[in-house]
């Protein structure tokens, strides 16, 4: 943006730091704002993707803000835009070769269409039938039960189905078991799809499970 008439010249050693901002906005583009502030004239120095309103020259309004000069990164912090968008924002203290402050680059990330999608995933996953109905729905649907079973066996370890060993494809088979999810006629045809077994491989891991219980 051009700056005004009576903007005064900016700080020099923030000059490289226009590129930063410049490449950062146009890399998120166009839900990014890139401002660079000059704290010894306590105004802006340059933005790229202008949201805000704002341009070079117009007064940063830093009074107030909460930092230090020990401070490097500031944030995420939240602000609301002029036109009422939500925007998660984090400032970078810009710095001169001997470690003093010269500034602050601020990226204000417009975070209001996430806020939209989540609010219409939630919308779209939550449930919409009562749990007792749903419960009553499901009741002789062994293939949920052995999926619950499967997805809160892999979960409570931080397993992932496709990637188990040997051993633990066994301790799940024989969790299965011991919940009684074979009992259905067709329920170990389904679990060793579900592992990416053949059946006989399935069996021979229940023969062999059971063959140690009865030693036990």
């Amino acid at each position: 943006m051009t700056p005004p008439d009576d903007f005064q010249t900016h700080t020099p050693g923030l000059t490289p730091f226009f590129a930063v901002a410049d490449g950062l906005a146009a890399l998120h583009a166009p839900h990014v704002e890139a401002v660079v502030h000059d704290l010894a004239t306590g105004c802006v120095a340059h933005i790229a993707n202008p949201m805000s309103q704002r341009g070079p020259g117009d007064p940063s309004l830093l009074e107030g803000f909460a930092w230090d000069e020990s401070s490097r990164v500031i944030g995420p912090y939240e602000k609301i835009n002029w036109d009422g968008r939500r925007m998660k924002c984090v400032s970078i203290v810009l710095r001169d070769g001997a470690g003093a402050p010269l500034g602050l680059l601020c990226l204000n990330t417009d975070v209001s269409g996430l806020d939209a999608v989540r609010r219409a995933l939630d919308a779209f996953l939550a449930p919409a039938a009562p749990q007792g109905e749903v419960a009553s729905l499901f009741v002789a649907d062994w293939h949920e039960s052995v999926n619950r079973l499967v997805a809160a066996w892999t979960a409570e370890r931080g397993l992932v189905l496709d990637r188990l060993d040997r051993a633990q494809r066994r301790a799940l088979i024989a969790e299965l078991q011991r919940r009684g999810a074979f009992e259905a006629r067709r329920a170990p045809a389904y679990v060793a799809r579900l592992l990416g077994v053949s059946r006989a491989t399935l069996y021979g891991e229940l023969a062999a499970l059971r063959a140690e219980a009865g030693e036990a």
